[in-house]
C-alpha cells in the first residue's frame, strides 16, 4: 500500500525528521512503499493518492502542548483526506506532550481521517518498532 509520513518539525526540525524517516523505514520494511513528506516546506503535497497517511509534530509551547498552526492549513490543502487511515505522534517533550496528541488527533479527525494508531514517541528505535507492528492493510 501507498503511505505517506508527514511531519512538522517547529524549531526542533532533526528530531521530528528522524523520527519520522524512523517509522518510514519500519513501514518500508512490511513491503509498503512510503513517502517522507515535510508539512512546513512541502506545502503543495497531496495526499489523496495515499491508502495510508502517518502525521507527526512535536509540541511547540512548554506547557500549553500546542501544535504548529501549519498542521491544521496543511491538511485543509492536502486534497481529499476524509476517510483515510492513519496514525499520529508525537516526538515526547518534558510536559504537554499528550495534550499535543490529542490536538493533533483532533486536527486530524477534524478533516476526516480515521485514526487507527497514536503514540506519543521517545526515540527513533521505538518508532522503528512502532512501524513495524502497524496493521496498514487491515
Amino acid at each position: 500500500m501507498r503511505t505517506a509520513v508527514v511531519f512538522f518539525g517547529g524549531k526542533s526540525r532533526d528530531s521530528v525528521r528522524d523520527v519520522a524517516q524512523a517509522i518510514a523505514d519500519g513501514i518500508s520494511a512490511q513491503g509498503h512503499t512510503c513517502d517522507l513528506i515535510d508539512g512546513e516546506r512541502d506545502v503543495n503535497s497531496r495526499l489523496t493518492g495515499y491508502g495510508y497517511v502517518v502525521l507527526g509534530t512535536q509540541s511547540v509551547s512548554l506547557f500549553g502542548g500546542r501544535i504548529p498552526a501549519s498542521v491544521a492549513e496543511f491538511l485543509g490543502r492536502a486534497g481529499i483526506v476524509s476517510g483515510r487511515k492513519s496514525f499520529a505522534f508525537v516526538v515526547r517533550t518534558p510536559f504537554g506532550s499528550a495534550k499535543a496528541l490529542g490536538r493533533l488527533m483532533k486536527s486530524m479527525e477534524h478533516e476526516g481521517m480515521f485514526l487507527r494508531f497514536s503514540e506519543v514517541i521517545r526515540s527513533t528505535q521505538e518508532a522503528t518498532a512502532i512501524a513495524r507492528r502497524l496493521k496498514i492493510d487491515a
